[in-house]
């Protein structure tokens, strides 16, 4: 098995690992932490880590190594072309809400004259690297020149499939008024690329876009980018509020009550794009990424009129394959009924009434 293989297969963890320590020793591993929040102490920060009380505990080196050593990754196809969606409205229009599908966690939501794009990743792989880790299998749904306007960019975490800089980098520069929402400790690596329009989040704050509110709300899930700065930047997921109800977009989190906490606090969601891969192990994967049972869960604990998953079929992450995530969606439907749609790469849908 070449070394290239053998890279994708440890997931896109111990690949920043591998190549760190083998590429350049400890040095590059701090150069690619994130500098880290300071900031008050809160009932979730400690003064120099995040954390979620209450959670089961993450798993550490050593059961990385137990997984890497144990593995057995599902299949998933080589690169090939595929046809993409059509483009999208350029608004889905007043009291509208509609959501598109574009690959992994990256979603287009519009909200009345608002068009807000998830986690957005159009590189080629999802790394600090250009010439090694997780390597996407599919173009993304929706090509980069059909995107509509985009008002608004939320970042769910620092992870590399999620906070792509090269992607927000193009970004601002086909959309120069766009804003990017982040959680505590990233405004400094979208700044240091010159970005602008950047605004830091805690967890239960809101901004506005134009007439949709942008709030920040608990996942279980954690944050870093090189080898020392695990849990030094916040993690979050989004509500987005428009004139005729609420999206909720979950990023990466592990199942937990901070679901029906959202619920609770904000209200029914009439969309809830929710994480689906990445799952197996279990054993290994459950704290911090949700199986498709528990997004099953999830969407109920939201209330949500209409629930679109995500964070699958596009980079090998973990040991489920590559349509396994959905396999299993449909078949935790059939023993627990939700009100879930699967949408196709670059597939988008009118998200139907129901959530005040």
């Amino acid at each position: 098995m070449g070394w290239r293989r053998r890279l994708r297969q440890l997931g896109l963890f111990a690949t920043v690992c591998a190549v760190m320590l083998v590429s350049s020793g400890l040095g590059l591993g701090c150069a690619l932490s994130a500098p880290g929040w300071r900031g008050p102490v809160s009932d979730h920060f400690d003064g120099t880590h995040f954390f979620v009380k209450g959670a089961p505990e993450m798993k550490g080196v050593s059961d990385a190594v137990r997984w890497a050593r144990t593995r057995h990754p599902g299949a998933w196809s080589a690169y090939r072309d595929v046809p993409v969606g059509p483009p999208p409205p350029r608004e889905a229009g007043v009291g509208k809400m509609r959501v598109t599908f574009i690959n992994h966690a990256t979603t287009l939501v519009q909200l009345d004259d608002v068009n807000v794009l998830t986690d957005p990743i159009y590189s080629m792989r999802c790394s600090p690297f250009d010439f090694a880790g997780p390597k996407r299998v599919r173009p993304p749904g929706i090509r980069f020149e059909d995107l509509p306007r985009i008002d608004a960019v939320v970042v769910s975490h620092d992870h590399y499939d999620h906070l792509d800089l090269p992607t927000l980098e193009r970004i601002q520069a086909a959309f120069p008024n766009v804003r990017f929402f982040v959680p505590l400790g990233d405004k400094v690596l979208l700044t240091a690329k010159k970005l602008d329009g950047v605004e830091e989040l805690d967890w239960w704050q809101s901004a506005k876009v134009k007439g949709v509110t942008v709030t920040s709300v608990p996942t279980q899930h954690f944050a870093n980018r090189g080898l020392f700065d695990r849990q030094n930047t916040l993690w979050t997921g989004w509500a987005l509020e428009g004139t005729n109800g609420r999206a909720y977009f979950g990023g990466d989190t592990g199942y937990g009550p901070h679901f029906l906490a959202a619920a609770l606090k904000l209200g029914a969601f009439r969309l809830a794009v929710l994480p689906i891969g990445a799952y197996e192990p279990e054993w290994f994967m459950g704290p911090i990424h949700m199986s498709p049972r528990d997004a099953v869960r999830a969407a109920i604990d939201l209330r949500a009129t209409l629930a679109v998953p995500m964070h699958f079929g596009t980079f090998p992450l973990a040991d489920d394959g590559e349509h396994e995530a959905v396999e299993a969606l449909r078949a935790a439907l059939v023993a627990t009924p939700a009100p879930f749609r699967v949408l196709d790469f670059g597939e988008g849908v009118d998200v139907p009434e129901g959530a005040p």
